[in-house]
């Protein structure tokens, strides 16, 4: 039997197990491994944190997912791949094999050592709800009446929405309290991807908010010094074994660590290994670290995983990734607002919420077969041991 193993639970692999509920691939053994199994979808996240939904509102359920779609979840962190064995080391020491892997783990961030500050990264998600929740308990027991001050360091869309959800949050816990934001860049101005317009709204949501921005900006020991909160939002980093050469293999990366990936999302070293979303880097132009990329890669991944496992008689024919040259990009910008891009147009309004909510909430229902439960499952352990191989590896 063949062993198909997803690694990561991002929004592509939620396509692949959608594909497989629809149309199982019988004689394939398919494994989901993932830290955790309730997995945020990254577009819901900025309203989770102004209070806007609850998080089992913006989560996709996987361990619900795979068992719909007759796979099995293992719990558990990449380590480490040895591909020329086709073999994925797991942190803790087990390893599992495949015939054919598939690489949805998502971006991390590498912030710096702080002192004062809390210090709150927006990757990886897996640890975010985590990590905020014990902001908000902090902020709630603070006997404090000081003005309290948070700062974002990023100015891309992450920073931007962040802040503003984190502030509207801290604000309307205790309006007794000011609370101050700032928002640094090391770039010359915010929003560099986004419309002109676009970026001007997003200006006039932070001037509302009360928020001081400053551009060629790089973080230092004195931000943490000065900030009580401090929001992490550079841009998307690789994992730790995406970037060690003695972890990943023989497996090709790009400078950042990126895993190299043709048209059709497979590796150009390892064509029995494909990746989707901000863990790829797509060879034939760069594309954004945007959960839309990897929302778009989903049903091409899952059409190619099939056709890598089966073959072009049975699996069908390969096809290729076209993304669009410029796609919609909808922040939420607090206040039931939200700023609407797309090439050279740009326009906010609570129309451009209710539609950025509409689709969200329907990006996030199209997987769910139960109701989400919050509390951390149990893993489902393999039927042969997390440690043995597939029974016919090539």
């Amino acid at each position: 039997m063949k062993r198909l193993l997803l690694a990561g639970a991002g929004h592509a692999h939620a396509f692949v197990l959608e594909s497989l509920i629809r149309q199982p691939m019988p004689g394939v053994d398919v494994v989901l491994v993932s830290p955790e199994p309730l997995a945020p979808y990254s577009g819901m996240v900025p309203g989770w944190l102004s209070g806007h939904y609850r998080f089992d509102e913006i989560v996709i359920d996987f361990r619900s997912l795979v068992a719909a779609a007759g796979a099995r979840w293992v719990q558990g962190e990449l380590h480490g791949l040895d591909p020329a064995q086709r073999l994925v080391r797991l942190v803790g020491g087990s390893s599992m094999g495949y015939d054919v892997l598939s690489l949805n783990v998502g971006s991390t961030l590498y912030p710096p050592w702080h002192g004062h500050a809390q210090l709150l990264p927006l990757r990886p998600l897996s640890l975010l709800r985590e990590r905020y929740e014990r902001v908000l308990e902090r902020w709630s027991r603070d006997p404090s009446c000081s003005p309290f001050v948070v700062t974002a360091v990023g100015g891309g869309a992450a920073g931007v929405e962040a802040l503003l959800a984190v502030l509207a949050r801290l604000r309307a816990l205790r309006p007794d309290r000011i609370v101050r934001g700032h928002l640094r860049t090391r770039g010359p101005t915010l929003l560099a991807d986004l419309a002109p317009p676009a970026r001007r709204a997003a200006c006039r949501a932070l001037d509302r908010a009360g928020v001081a921005v400053e551009t060629d900006s790089a973080w230092s020991a004195q931000i943490d010094r000065h900030s009580d909160l401090v929001i992490w939002a550079t841009g998307a980093q690789a994992q730790p074994w995406q970037r060690a050469p003695a972890r990943r293999g023989a497996l090709a990366v790009d400078a950042q660590g990126f895993i190299r990936i043709d048209p059709q999302l497979r590796s150009i070293s390892h064509p029995d290994i494909l990746a989707a979303g901000d863990c790829a880097s797509w060879t034939e132009r760069t594309l954004p670290k945007a959960g839309v990329h990897a929302v778009r890669m989903g049903p091409v991944l899952a059409t190619n995983l099939r056709a890598a496992l089966l073959g072009p008689e049975v699996g069908g024919a390969f096809i290729e990734h076209r993304p669009q040259r410029h796609a919609l990009s909808l922040l939420s910008i607090g206040a039931g607002r939200a700023i609407a891009s797309r090439g050279t147009l740009g326009a906010e309004g609570a129309w451009a919420w209710r539609w950025k909510d509409r689709i969200d909430r329907r990006f996030v229902s199209r997987f769910r077969t139960t109701r989400p439960d919050c509390a951390t499952a149990a893993p489902t352990p393999l039927a042969d041991g997390s440690s043995t191989t597939p029974g016919t590896p090539r």
